[in-house]
């Protein structure tokens, strides 16, 4: 899941003086030492991948993995380690079978996979396809009766296009500079399109653009016929759909109320445009079809799960510097890169620094949410009953708790496999040189690339989203937009163990220093919730 901030709260840059960090600079060296020549984050991604499929949230695979982080994290020693409910998610939902093959005028196996959510067919079925050719909503009454028993493909072919680009990218270092001298956004609120050289946040912002477009209601009502009629199932695809990746997400709704969604299915643009030409050719096209899915209805709260190292300082033991990553994902593939590589690096920087036997001032602590995917349900909710949440009777437009002011930082990961390459500032100018400080160290590993931008779409929003200093880290693209965010291509041999090595190794260094720092990290000024305008 991926959401671009279109109204922030940035705050001018302060005029302070820059003040020298306590770096440890032998602890900075075993920390690499240890982050890169006896790393584990690879095993970890094992387990949270291959060893337990995919992660959507409420499915048996993500109480899989979250039990697999569990019983991880209490055998390292850390604390107060628990599955935590945040709220209610809704509905469970495991894909048990998938078969679809057409089987005239030939046969063909078919590589597709159901959307998230959605019934099954009760069992195999053979079915002809039937084309709907629909404008608009005034369009499918031509095709009343027509639908029982068929399966359903849209006449709107999609091109080919071929591409002369290689998948996979790193920043260069003219984007890293471009990004780096960026300048502040003055005051709140309006249209904030993202930095041209921000590819991560480009992507999201496009993907916002078309979510932001609402529902084909042509599509929604021509299900809704389907359904009432008895079709058996709908044709999907788009133009990220070739050479054997599918980008495959949700197909309706999952709260305890919502119907059974009919069932969808995506196929790459190559099977798509095949089926649609030989049925516009008058070539009768048959299918067999067998789809079984299960839905988990007992339990509809979600969960994250929660772990902690106690810090020791009798001063500052009560302050948290937090780190985190969501553990869900989507279901066609084994959600590797989105975002395993975020869990794994994150448990991987706890281990580094139980490994070390480090007795930190403040209390460390990680979370692995869910419902990301959805809309950063795990995080907010976490956030919510934790720290406080925005409440317009109250004269600062929020509703505050005593962990709130206790509070100190958190640290994202969330933009695939890439390595660091610097850290997004979110608008906080007062953490730039703290950061530069503690990139000095790392140089070895990292250009350290500091921006006063902001990104959206991760979990870092729902602590800056409540005035928390939330932080996204800078990382390289790979081919996370091209190949694996979403799709069935999102699995573990789409790992870089380099750049796991090297992430894990920054994150466990900045949450050191962010744990024995004298004060907890500036913040920026909470301003009042802008009504109507979503914060996160």
């Amino acid at each position: 899941m991926r959401k671009f901030i279109l109204s922030t709260v940035i705050s001018l840059p302060l005029l302070l003086q820059a003040q020298t960090e306590k770096v440890d600079v032998g602890m900075m060296q075993k920390i690499k030492n240890e982050g890169i020549n006896h790393s584990k984050v690879m095993d970890i991604a094992y387990h949270l991948t291959d060893a337990n499929g995919n992660r959507l949230t409420n499915s048996a695979g993500f109480f899989r993995a979250a039990n697999y982080v569990k019983q991880t994290l209490n055998e390292w020693g850390l604390k107060n380690v628990a599955i935590d409910p945040w709220g209610e998610f809704g509905k469970g939902w495991d894909l048990e079978k998938s078969y679809l093959a057409i089987t005239a005028p030939y046969y063909k196996p078919l590589t597709a996979y159901p959307k998230a959510w959605c019934g099954g067919t009760k069992g195999l079925k053979t079915a002809n396809v039937l084309v709907i050719d629909a404008k608009d909503s005034a369009d499918l009454e031509k095709y009343k009766g027509q639908l029982k028993g068929k399966i359903l493909i849209l006449d709107v072919p999609v091109a080919y296009k071929l591409s002369f680009k290689p998948d996979a990218s790193r920043y260069t270092d003219e984007e890293l500079n471009t990004m780096e001298a960026a300048k502040p956004a003055v005051g709140r609120g309006g249209f904030q399109p993202p930095n041209p050289n921000d590819t991560a946040a480009v992507r999201r912002f496009r993907e916002n653009m078309q979510r932001r477009g609402g529902n084909n209601r042509t599509i929604t009502l021509l299900k809704k016929m389907a359904e009432e009629e008895g079709a058996i199932a709908i044709l999907s695809t788009g133009p990220k759909n070739h050479d054997g990746t599918l980008f495959t997400q949700g197909g309706g709704g999952y709260k305890a109320a919502d119907p059974e969604n009919f069932l969808d299915m995506v196929l790459g643009i190559e099977d798509y445009n095949t089926i649609l030409r030989l049925a516009k050719a008058g070539t009768p096209v048959k299918f067999d079809i067998d789809v079984k899915t299960k839905f988990q209805t007992k339990d509809l709260n979600g969960y994250n799960v929660i772990g902690e190292i106690a810090g020791t300082d009798p001063l500052l033991k009560d302050e948290v510097v937090m780190i985190g990553g969501h553990l869900d994902s989507w279901h066609t593939g084994t959600g590797a890169t989105d975002n395993a590589a975020g869990s794994a690096v994150m448990m991987e920087a706890i281990r580094i620094i139980k490994t070390l036997g480090i007795q930190p001032r403040r209390t460390i602590r990680i979370g692995l949410w869910s419902g990301e995917e959805e809309g950063l349900l795990g995080s907010r909710g976490y956030v919510k009953k934790t720290f406080g949440y925005a409440d317009t009777t109250q004269a600062n437009g929020y509703k505050l708790f005593p962990a709130h002011e206790k509070f100190s930082t958190y640290f994202n990961i969330d933009n695939g496999t890439g390595k660091i390459r610097g850290i997004y500032l979110q608008g906080n100018e007062a953490c730039r040189d703290i950061f530069k400080q503690w990139f000095e160290p790392l140089k070895d590993l990292t250009n350290g690339t500091v921006t006063i931008s902001n990104t959206g779409g991760t979990d870092h929003q729902s602590f800056d989203g409540i005035g928390l200093p939330g932080f996204q880290f800078i990382q390289d693209e790979m081919e996370y937009n091209n190949r694996t965010h979403h799709s069935n291509m999102d699995v573990y041999d789409h790992l870089s163990e380099d750049d796991l090595k090297q992430i894990a190794t920054i994150v466990a260094a900045f949450v050191y220093d962010a744990a024995q720092r004298d004060t907890k990290l500036p913040r920026k000024k909470l301003e009042k919730p802008v009504r109507g305008a979503r914060m996160f």
